[in-house]
């Protein structure tokens, strides 16, 4: 237990050399451009604490994030570097739960004696704290379980003594290293399973996502489907006329060449009558 705590422990001359090289960087640490503040922050949370509420604590679509946004610009989005996207309002949702997690697992693993400190935890708790599972985790200050005395069988005589107990002590690690080999891993592991619960939930959303878009795609299918079978019912209208006034003009050219046929024919009996007529006169006067 001593060298496991002297080989923790950082050497005096290691300590002076982080001490002088943070002396000379006195530069700060570049801020982001997306950094949130904690009035911005905590608009978001309301902002979406009320639309996680209406959807009965469902997941929220692209629509519900940009409206979100839409809430968390209207009172911190005054500038370019300020203004936040739906995109933006998710992925600082996503880092405050992850905090949330965090102080919940210190919060029970204290038993109580310790409260957290950060100021969107009790809003946090309201809203997903119920969804939350923490896991306690071995304490290496926690001593082992007492021994579990059993009793012996014995056969009755009259000279038996009365059943004794024997103490059977339970297996203790070796020392505290294996306590804290079995925190880091199953620390671990609740890190994993936390990981893998934030995927299925993006997976989810993907799918809700994916769904959206093929209702939509087959919405857009049955507008053009419609569209299709008006256009052909006018073009078969347009169509049929068609057909129909070029009847119309065939009829009228034939009722026209024959009423010009009939004054044709007319017009010649007329003049063979009137030769006729002139050659009977001629006759009548030579007799």
């Amino acid at each position: 237990m001593g060298d496991l705590t002297g080989s923790l422990t950082p050497s005096s001359g290691a300590l002076n050399l982080v001490t002088t090289a943070s002396s000379h960087n006195p530069r700060p640490m570049p801020v982001r451009e997306d950094c949130w503040s904690e009035e911005a922050t905590s608009t978001l949370v309301d902002a979406w604490g009320r639309r996680y509420l209406e959807l009965n604590r469902g997941n929220l679509r692209q629509k519900d994030w940009q409206d979100v946004a839409d809430a968390v610009n209207a009172l911190h989005g005054q500038t370019k570097k300020t203004h936040r996207t739906d995109v933006q309002c998710k992925n600082r949702v996503d880092t405050i739960k992850k905090k949330y997690k965090i102080e919940k697992a210190r919060v029970s693993a204290s038993n109580g004696n310790v409260t957290s400190s950060w100021p969107f935890y009790d809003r946090m708790d309201v809203l997903i704290g119920s969804s939350v599972s923490v896991k306690k985790q071995p304490s290496p200050s926690l001593s082992p379980s007492p021994p579990v005395a059993l009793p012996l069988t014995y056969r009755k005589s009259p000279s038996s003594a009365p059943p004794t107990a024997v103490a059977l002590p339970q297996k203790r690690p070796a020392d505290d290293g294996y306590f804290r080999r079995n925190y880091s891993a199953m620390a671990a592991a609740a890190a994993a399973e936390s990981d893998e619960s934030e995927e299925d939930e993006r997976e989810r959303e993907r799918e809700e996502e994916s769904e959206e878009e093929g209702e939509g795609m087959r919405k857009l299918a049955r507008a053009i489907e419609r569209f299709g079978e008006v256009y052909e019912r006018v073009e078969g209208e347009k169509l049929r006329q068609m057909v129909e006034l070029e009847k119309q003009r065939m009829q009228f050219a034939k009722d026209l060449e024959v009423q010009r046929m009939t004054m044709f024919m007319d017009t010649q009996v007329q003049l063979e009558k009137v030769k006729r007529g002139k050659h009977s006169g001629s006759d009548d006067i030579y007799s």
